[in-house]
Order: C-alpha cells, then structure tokens, then sequence
C-alpha cells in the first residue's frame, strides 16, 4: 500500500540533495514523519498546507519501511502512518507536483 508525504520545494530539494531527510518542522518537533493515506491526503493538504503552491506529493510503499512505521491516532481517531527514522530517497516509489488550482490541491486520479 501506498503512504504519501507532501513537501514543500526547498524540503524536497533537500532530501533530493542530501538523499535523506528527518522531515518538515512539525515532523523535527512531533519525533517522526507524518504521512497520510490516499484517504487522509486531500484533508492533510487543505489543513496543513492550504494556499500553498509549489508542493511536491511523494508516494512510498509502507510496507518495505517495516517496523520504523507506526500507524497512530490522529484526527477524530484516525490511524495515521508515521515513520519513527529518516526517509531516505531510496524509500521514495515516485513523487510528482502537486498543483493549486483556484486554491484546491490538484491530486492524481484516483487519490481524491
């Protein structure tokens, strides 16, 4: 199964240049990396990252991050994946621009 992590461009630049990141601010101050389902990432965008452009959405397979992933509660009770190590580029199955049209985050087909 698919997790996903949105990042803004300068995050995504660095894990793409230093091939590892420990996250954005709020992952460095909550201890692990926060990420979403397909369910959970259209709401992730619009709470967390509304009227940002320039946002990149990177897909990870949860599976091969073992036992480093968690699944926790979050909003309303939601289980949410975080993964308690660095991601590491190498984690990354395939990441691609996440665009703001009339101030919505224009997700792939099939994770809206």
């Amino acid at each position: 199964m698919l997790i996903y992590k949105i990042f803004r461009t300068d995050e995504w630049q660095a894990l793409r240049r230093e091939g590892v990141t420990s996250g954005a601010p709020v992952d460095l101050a909550d201890g692990y990396i926060h990420f979403s389902t397909m369910e959970q990432a259209a709401e992730t965008a619009a709470k967390h990252f509304a009227g940002q452009d320039g946002l990149m959405l990177v897909a990870v397979e949860a599976e091969a991050l073992g036992e480093a992933l968690k699944w926790e509660p979050s909003r309303g009770g939601a289980l949410f994946p975080h993964l308690y190590r660095d991601l590491r580029l190498e984690d990354v199955h395939w990441a691609q621009p996440l665009p703001l049209a009339d101030g919505v985050h224009q997700f792939p087909p099939g994770l809206q």
